[in-house]
């Protein structure tokens, strides 16, 4: 298996060869560990012990404007990719889809759409 670069341009590309990015993609199996009892719950169970208080509205909007600001801005530096980069993010949102046998978690149903799109909107503002 040839390396995947993981940057965007030529600032210092890092390669991903064989086994790590084995380990990097069986992180999304089962949606990532959204099991019971997997990482996500074991998080939100130390975050009840801190005694974290839940988020604001105020906080929500700033949450969610962040985001937008973020997903532009990865927008814009992938406007510069290869098509083989942009072929990498296809193939990672294929990847995460759940197959015909495991469960259909929305979530990660929904993530792999994002991506797909995501490269489609990209695709809009290449030179």
């Amino acid at each position: 298996m040839e390396p995947v670069s993981l940057s965007v341009g030529n600032t210092g590309a890092k390669e991903m060869t064989g086994d790590n990015r084995k380990s990097a993609l069986s992180r999304w199996d089962d949606e990532g560990g959204a099991t019971p009892c997997g990482p996500q719950e074991n998080l939100a169970a130390a975050c009840d012990k801190w005694d974290i208080p839940p988020l604001s509205d105020a906080e929500l909007i700033q949450l969610r404007i962040r985001v937008i600001a973020l997903e532009n801005i990865l927008i814009s530096l992938l406007s510069t990719a290869s098509e083989d980069q942009l072929g990498q993010i296809a193939q990672m949102a294929e990847f995460i889809s759940p197959r015909p046998e495991n469960t259909q978690h929305p979530l990660t149903i929904h993530a792999a759409t994002q991506m797909t799109q995501l490269v489609e909107r990209t695709r809009h503002f290449r030179p």
